[in-house]
Order: C-alpha cells, then structure tokens, then sequence
C-alpha cells in the first residue's frame, strides 16, 4: 500500500514538474528573444498561426487588470495559490479518484502553478501563442494556459463518463425493482 502511494505521488510530481518545466522554458525563450508585440510566424505560409509576446498583468483575457495593487494581488496571486495548494492536497489525500480525474487536476494545477510563478516574480504573465482564422480568433496565451484547458477538458470527459455510468446503474436498479 505504502508503495502504491510513493509510486503515485512520484507520478504527480514527475508530470507536475514537467509541465512547468515546459511552460518555463517557453516563456523564458520568448521574454529573452522577442520584443514587446513583436508578430512571427512559425510555419510558413500559413498566416493562421503567430506568436507574439504579451505581459499579461490580469487573469484569463486580461480580466483584473485594471484593478488597483492590493485587490489585484488578493484576487490573482493570493486566492490562486490557496486554491493551488488546496487541490495539491487534494490529490495527495484523495487516493481513490480516477487516473482521469487526477490527471486533469494535475494539468491545471500545472498550469496554474506556472502562470503564478510568473505574476508573483515579473508582475504578470508571459502569453505568446496566437490563433487567428477569419471565423475564429484566440486571445494570446501560453503553455501554461493550454495545460489548464486540457485539464479542464479531461475533468468535464471524466464528469460526463461518470455521470453515465451512474445513470445506468440507477437504471437497473429501477428494472430489477419493478
């Protein structure tokens, strides 16, 4: 048993550490290599694909950050990491959550840990990555933002499979009752 849980706390710190490490390693080499706005694109010919540096000073599109510094630094450095480390103990203790379900925890975690990382030490957020085709565009976002929206994704695949299958459980249970 005690195995088990060295093994699964080794899993988590492994993918853990190697997300942030890829979000840190991409936001130094654009801070260090691409001045403010600068447009590339990195496939040729294909206009629909740039990157780009931004400092983003708020939360998800930009939200808050025209709020003043102590609200600002409550609501986006604070609260955030209580919530980090809220759901880091949570996948700790909780041992019988489905691989699904700790794996999108993780990559949020992951990619909530790795946008902090930058608030709390440049003041913002480094995005660079950019989508735009005539029928859809993205807000510039970075590695870190990625990691969140998968994580994000395999919870609601994971919420879906298992609301599935409770439903039908209680359907059986209604056909063996009648």
């Amino acid at each position: 048993m005690k195995k088990k849980w060295v093994l699964r706390g080794l899993v988590i710190l492994l993918i853990l550490i190697a997300d942030i490490g890829l979000d840190r390693i991409s936001k130094n080499y654009i801070r260090h290599n691409f001045r403010y706005y600068e447009e590339i694109l990195p496939f040729k010919n294909n206009l629909h694909y740039l990157i780009t540096r931004v400092e983003n000073s708020g939360a998800f599109l930009s939200l808050g950050d025209s709020l003043g510094n102590p609200w600002r630094f409550m609501l986006l450095t604070l609260m955030p990491a209580a919530v980090l480390l809220f759901g880091l103990a949570y996948i700790i203790i909780k041992t019988n959550l489905h691989k699904l379900t700790v794996l999108g925890i993780i990559l949020v975690l992951a990619g909530g840990m790795g946008n902090l990382y930058d608030r709390w030490v440049y003041g913002s957020v480094t995005d660079f990555m950019l989508i735009k085709y005539p029928w859809f565009k993205t807000g510039v976002f970075n590695v870190a933002d990625v990691s969140i929206m998968i994580g994000v994704g395999l919870l609601l695949v994971q919420s879906f499979i298992s609301d599935r299958k409770t439903k039908k459980i209680v359907d059986n249970q209604q056909v063996i009752s009648k």
